[in-house]
């Protein structure tokens, strides 16, 4: 049935044709090669094909461009050049410096070039340059949403050159993209995908040079054509980024009751190098690498049974990974984590006052990382990842008898991604993905492989897409290495070993399909994801929970065009039917609308609202085997929007309110705002206030005699979040973010859980309530000097890690007098330079 159902799949893909590109441009290859100084007199540019007549994609789709844009374009051996005459009253043109690719909701008119190289209308890449000559790059692919400018995964990073001039009649914009930083196929005569964009922002206007139509499903294949590219003969791609990276730690540890410091001294250095194989193939690489220099992660009081999903940050681990997440199966944070052991070794010696900790690492140190990928004149998408972690241990002394041990907290392991991507006419594709983490000695190792496919009819109306998954956990897992959902399933077989409980090996699958209309005014799919109980892809990976199956409709009214009072709004309703894969039986019922609106002022609303209609049966939350809980029904109502972002105040704001009505007093609030305020076109600082709270919040508290104990309790969370950033010049700034997080719970009553999932009264549980404070200060200042080349200062502040739950009882119940009191804790402190120079090859060969 698979085999003929992936058979029927391929044979459409081949069959469909994707949409006619409407403007065609003939390519010119350069005699002279123009200067990037941001002027157009150049003898190279007089001989260059042009375009113009911009068409408006919002805010009033078909319409000409307000304001005239010429564009020229020139290509050779070593880069493609663009030179843009963007015609405007330059009392109005917006220059707001910002940090790269930080265009967005500031005030700044920008210009982007767009390639789809491989001219197969999924994948691209594009290279902006504001009016104030800031850069700003991403990578376009066919699972990449598209949204209020955003056009793809902007944490990668390209080497280009731009520069722009502000003249008595407009701006100038003067790009050259050299072939290092594209990917394309080994051809004689090439046609790519092409597209300009042009942004104004005083009147909010984007005008494509190939018109985009917010009525069809997809981007990239709506570009235009830049066809008769001859003979390019690339030179060599090859780069290297060696970097030294120095600095000073002081950490507070807490040892009985006294903290003491401990200083590190952090110095280290490495090489990023990428090489281009051939024209479409690139091998990127990393040696001993080091990630000090990120911004901290949000880290929350989770009370849930469901692991928290960090953002990733680090670059080497977010810049040119969209093939390698087609199928949602790299969560890059796995690489580099905590041990597993970690929190081991803390309690192991926090149980012995004869025991100190002599070192712990919370982070894997990474030994080095490579990426291989590209795509061939077939269209096919080839990708391999490798990453090896080494091994960590922690250090412990014993006092009684002076000796000093090591613990193995995380073997060596290796992490694997093998991707293979077949792009077909129009949108189509299918994608084989393979992951898997071997470890050293006789512990847990893992296999997952997914196929996806994607079928768009010749119109780009209707879409089936869908996708098989199966995993496979071979060796012997540490029962506590397995993530909460995980260890409710008791079908796996366990073991001891030296008193350590162990799972035996397991396989498990998942399958997904959806069906819809993906383009027009009315658009609607229906659906169905199963995961089996002990589908587990969480090694490289992340999904919540396994043991559902989810169907889910939905059907939606889009008006992208003007009129007399919006923008653009829409209305969407969804129906989803969650069951439990095993037992089958079901879990929950969700009704849910969503109304928005963008006016003509720009200021936008959404309204949501939805309904959990009847009582919910809920298998994670005890986090216990075989024991469930049987929620009560509520409703919510959510309310957001945001102001003119035009303006110097940029306001946003949230509301939302829950209630369940079958307990009294059952009540969810959220208020949550944010204020940006731009007092330069370089200074710009913004506020972000999230208070939650909620009356009689019901979830797993505790066990007692190895039985799960349900709590009613007060739930309230405040987070303050201060940023900002101070841009000295288009390559130079500095840009400081500080958080705090306060979660208070109160706990009211305790009780039972019966077999039927209801609950009866159980006596009250002293000292069960919680004071959890983070607070964190990352600022760096960042200096890219050239191409490539940056140096970066940052400083680090942050609450120790003992210091992150608290009981204060009752101590600190205000806002105010907790983050008081959060201040007199002893905080770690972080001082780091990172140096990083970019050579490229061809550069050093011509001087020699």
């Amino acid at each position: 049935m698979l085999q003929r159902f992936v058979l029927f799949l391929l044979f459409s893909c081949l069959c469909f044709t994707g949409i006619a590109q409407s403007r065609v441009l003939s390519a010119v290859k350069a005699v002279q090669v123009p200067k990037i100084d941001g002027n157009l007199d150049d003898a190279a540019w007089q001989h260059a094909p042009e375009v113009t007549d911009f068409i408006q994609n919002s805010p009033a789709y078909g319409q000409p461009a307000t304001t005239k844009s010429v564009v020229k374009i020139l290509y050779d051996n070593e880069a493609v050049y663009i030179g843009a005459y963007l015609y405007d009253d330059p009392a109005l043109i917006r220059t707001q410096l910002t940090s790269r690719d930080g265009e967005q909701q500031q005030d700044v008119d920008y210009f982007s070039v767009f390639f789809d190289t491989y001219h197969d209308q999924q994948n691209g890449f594009q290279f902006l340059v504001t009016a104030a000559n800031v850069q700003s790059d991403a990578k376009l692919g066919a699972n990449m949403e598209t949204d209020y400018g955003e056009y793809g995964d902007k944490t990668w990073d390209a080497v280009w050159q731009s520069k722009t001039t502000i003249t008595s009649d407009g701006w100038i914009a003067e790009i050259r993209i050299p072939y290092i930083s594209l990917r394309f196929a080994k051809k004689d005569l090439q046609t790519w995908g092409l597209q300009f964009l042009r942004f104004t922002r005083r009147s909010n206007e984007s005008a494509f040079w190939n018109p985009v139509d917010p009525n069809i499903a997809g981007f990239v294949n709506q570009f235009g054509q830049y066809e008769d590219l001859k003979n390019i003969q690339p030179p060599l791609r090859l780069s290297f980024s060696p970097y030294l990276y120095g600095g000073i730690r002081y950490t507070p540890i807490k040892q009985g009751h006294e903290t003491v410091w401990l200083r590190n001294t952090l110095r280290n250095g490495g090489m990023d190098v990428k090489y281009g194989i051939n024209e479409s193939f690139t091998l990127d690489a990393t040696l001993i690498p080091d990630f000090g220099q990120v911004i901290s992660d949000n880290i929350v009081n989770n009370l849930t049974p469901y692991e928290v999903k960090f953002t990733e940050n680090r670059p080497f681990f977010t810049e040119g990974t969209e093939l390698f997440n087609k199928a949602g199966l790299f969560y890059s944070r796995r690489i580099g984590d905590v041990p597993n052991d970690y929190s081991r070794v803390n309690d192991y010696v926090s149980s012995d006052t004869a025991l100190a900790i002599l070192k712990n690492p919370a982070v894997t140190q990474l030994y080095n990382a490579i990426k291989f990928s590209g795509r061939n004149k077939h269209k096919l998408g080839i990708g391999v990842f490798n990453a090896v972690t080494a091994p960590a241990y922690a250090g412990i002394s014993n006092r009684s008898t002076g000796r000093d041990s090591s613990i193995l907290t995380e073997p060596l392991t290796n992490y694997n991604i093998i991707v293979l991507d077949q792009a077909f006419k129009g949108r189509s594709y299918v994608t084989f993905t393979n992951t898997s983490a071997i470890r050293n000695g006789a512990t847990r190792d893992a296999n997952v492989a997914a196929l996806n496919a994607a079928v768009y009819d010749k119109t780009n109306t209707y879409s089936v897409t869908g996708g098989v998954y199966y995993s496979k956990i071979v060796g012997l897992t540490p029962y506590d290495f397995l993530s909460l959902p995980y260890r409710y399933i008791s079908k796996l077989e366990t073991t001891e070993v030296n008193g350590r409980t162990y799972v035996k090996p397991y396989d498990g699958f998942r399958s997904t399909l959806n069906l819809g209309k993906v383009s027009g005014k009315v658009q609607y799919s229906a659906g169905v994801d199963l995961q089996s109980d002990a589908y587990d892809p969480n090694d490289l990976g992340y999904i919540d929970a396994p043991n559902k199956v989810a169907y889910t409709g939905t059907i939606s009214y889009n008006q992208f065009t003007p009129t007399k009072n919006f923008i653009s709004y829409n209305y969407n309703l969804r129906l989803t039917q969650t069951w439990m894969y095993s037992p089958h039986a079901v879990a929950s019922t969700e009704l849910s609308g969503t109304a928005t609106w963008i006016f003509k002022n720009f200021w936008d609303v959404t309204f949501e609202t939805g309904s959990f209609p009847f009582w919910q049966t809920d298998y994670f939350e005890l986090q216990t085997a075989n024991k469930f809980v049987q929620k009560p029904p509520y409703w919510y109502a959510f309310v957001s929007g945001s102001t003119d972002s035009r303006k110097r105040l940029f306001v946003g704001y949230e509301f939302g309110i829950a209630d369940g009505g079958v307990f009294e007093d059952n009540m969810y609030l959220r208020t949550a705002g944010s204020l940006r305020y731009r007092f330069s076109n370089k200074f710009t600082l913004n506020l972000e206030m999230d208070r939650q709270h909620e009356n009689l919040q019901i979830g797993y508290a505790l066990k007692v005699d190895d039985k799960p104990i349900l709590g009613f309790r007060d739930y309230k969370d405040l987070t303050t979040i201060l940023s900002g950033n101070y841009n000295f010049t288009s390559r130079m700034n500095i840009t400081l973010r500080a958080r705090h997080y306060w979660n208070a719970v109160r706990y009211r009553s305790f009780f039972n859980v019966k077999d039927d999932g209801y609950y009866t009264p159980h006596a009250f549980i002293n000292d069960q309530d919680q004071n959890f404070n983070v607070f964190n200060v990352d600022a760096f200042f960042t200096w890219d000097f050239r191409p490539g080349s940056r140096i970066i200062a940052g400083y680090k502040n942050s609450l120790g890690d003992d210091y992150l739950f608290d009981l204060y009882g009752n101590a600190y119940q205000k806002y105010a007098r907790n983050l008081a009191h959060a201040f007199t804790l002893p905080h770690g402190n972080e001082l780091t330079l990172r140096v990083i120079y970019f050579l490229d090859y061809n550069g050093l060969r011509r001087r020699h």
